[in-house]
């Protein structure tokens, strides 16, 4: 018996009092191959009445029209309920399992089993991103994503586009899809899961707003070795006057990644200044880095707007939803 099959003996023993003796089903031979494949296939009592328990192999979820497809032809040669079993089931094909009365169980979270009157969501227990936010990498990804054609992107793509490694975008799928800001889906079996939308990108950025920190880490005031350009995007004041109606700035505000402020810091090509001094310049060091998202020399919009949204002064609240307003979604 695999490990899944163990935990859903424990889950019914525990929910429902009884023991389902589940056993590896002989006539799972019959079946077509890729069912084999995809499925673990075990018998077992409910309540007394024979059932069969479809498990869920795959790395990715399957949509639940798929599912039923594959329940259907299980049922020609089983003649009881047949149950479909996977570790974790997200929010939304949860729903659709239920809408369309598919039983399904996650154990130690859920039973939706209509043809015994089940239905156990108590339970259910979602894993929710860290309460502090979404770590950089994820918010990069989720930035990345709104502001670019990036649906149907898997961890790899993702990786050489934003310089991560593919087992970080793997992680940041994982955490952006339990904040329940975007699904994964697969184009055929065995593929790698990719990032979708399942809401308009405006309501999914307003969704994760409460989630998203500001990109920055740091802020310096610093004078540059004589002739050297600007290391990174202007941000900062210097961008929003870019984006709105405010006044720019006497002093620019520039934006680096943490690695390529320690490369400054390394090659001595900046030095310490007053905030007065003439040519010095505000540099932030960003938790992701601004190349990433940057326009002509100017930090994305969305990633400006959560470095300035703590700022009290009303001219800059204005100038952010005048800019904010700007932005196509």
């Amino acid at each position: 018996m695999n490990a899944i099959a163990s935990e859903l003996e424990k889950y019914i023993q525990n929910t429902l009092g009884e023991v389902p003796e589940i056993t590896a089903w002989k006539d799972a031979e019959k079946l077509a191959l890729f069912l084999r494949d995809r499925y673990g296939f075990f018998e077992g009592k409910v309540l007394d009445k024979p059932c069969l328990f479809m498990a869920d192999n795959g790395d990715h979820e399957d949509p639940p029209s798929t599912i039923r497809k594959h329940l259907d032809q299980v049922h020609t040669k089983w003649n009881g309920p047949v149950i479909y079993v996977r570790e974790r089931i997200a929010a939304y094909n949860r729903k659709r399992l239920v809408e369309q009365k598919i039983p399904f169980i996650v154990p130690g979270n859920q039973m939706y089993l209509p043809m015994l009157a089940i239905d156990l969501r108590e339970h259910f227990r979602k894993p929710r991103p860290d309460a502090r936010g979404l770590r950089p990498s994820s918010q990069a990804v989720l930035i990345y994503a709104l502001l670019h054609d990036a649906e149907d992107m898997g961890p790899t793509a993702l990786a050489a586009k934003l310089g991560y490694s593919a087992m970080a975008m793997t992680q940041a799928l994982n955490e952006l899809e339990a904040a329940e800001l975007v699904v994964t889906t697969s184009t055929g079996r065995g593929s790698v899961r990719n990032l979708r939308f399942n809401s308009p990108r405006q309501a999914v950025w307003e969704k994760a707003e409460p989630l998203l920190k500001t990109p920055v880490k740091n802020r310096h005031t610093v004078l540059l070795q004589p002739e050297r350009n600007h290391p990174g995007p202007q941000s900062g004041l210097s961008a929003l006057s870019r984006y709105s109606m405010l006044a720019a700035p006497r002093t620019v505000t520039i934006a680096v990644s943490r690695e390529d402020w320690k490369l400054l810091r390394e090659r001595d090509a900046v030095n310490n200044a007053m905030g007065d001094e003439p040519g010095a310049l505000a540099l932030e060091v960003w938790g992701y880095a601004p190349t990433l998202f940057a326009v002509e020399g100017w930090v994305d919009r969305l990633s400006l707007y959560l470095s300035l949204r703590e700022t009290d002064d009303e001219r800059v609240q204005a100038a952010l939803e005048q800019m904010m307003k700007e932005v196509a979604w």
